[in-house]
């Protein structure tokens, strides 16, 4: 696939997750995926989904865990960029953690390769600290 392609894959991941269509959104993403969301390695009790993945299947528990613990609230993209097989994407998003009911929001950027139209490899860079202080009632 050539650049734009990918990026037009990205953009269907993204839009697949805005309507919460995880089969679609699975389906953008290779069985045999290394997936990081956040690219951090320091895991926090509070963020049970903040540890590497490394199939389709675990990616699945990622966003189970992530939505049993947080509901989004605003998701913005700002831009991709595309270069050979990496699309690079960079954005805000807020949210509210369920168990304090308090409010975060955070700038990331996320770093996708793919291969043959789907997502093999992923890196999902934020600060965690804003939802760490968000888990803790701060």
């Amino acid at each position: 696939m050539n650049e734009q392609e990918n990026v037009q894959r990205i953009q269907e991941h993204f839009t697949a997750f805005g309507k919460g269509d995880f089969s679609a959104v699975l389906d953008t993403i290779a069985e045999d995926v290394d997936w990081q969301s956040p690219a951090t390695r320091s895991i926090k009790e509070e963020m049970p989904w903040a540890k590497p993945r490394h199939s389709r299947e675990e990616v699945s528990l990622f966003f189970k865990e992530l939505l049993d613990n947080v509901q989004p609230k605003k998701f913005e993209i700002f831009q991709f960029t595309a270069q050979d097989d990496r699309v690079i994407v960079e954005g805000m998003n807020s949210g509210k953690v369920k168990s304090t009911g308090c409010a975060y929001e955070h700038d990331w950027v996320m770093v996708f390769t793919l291969r043959d139209g789907k997502i093999v490899r992923h890196r999902h860079y934020y600060d965690t600290a804003d939802i760490l202080m968000a888990f803790r009632n701060r």
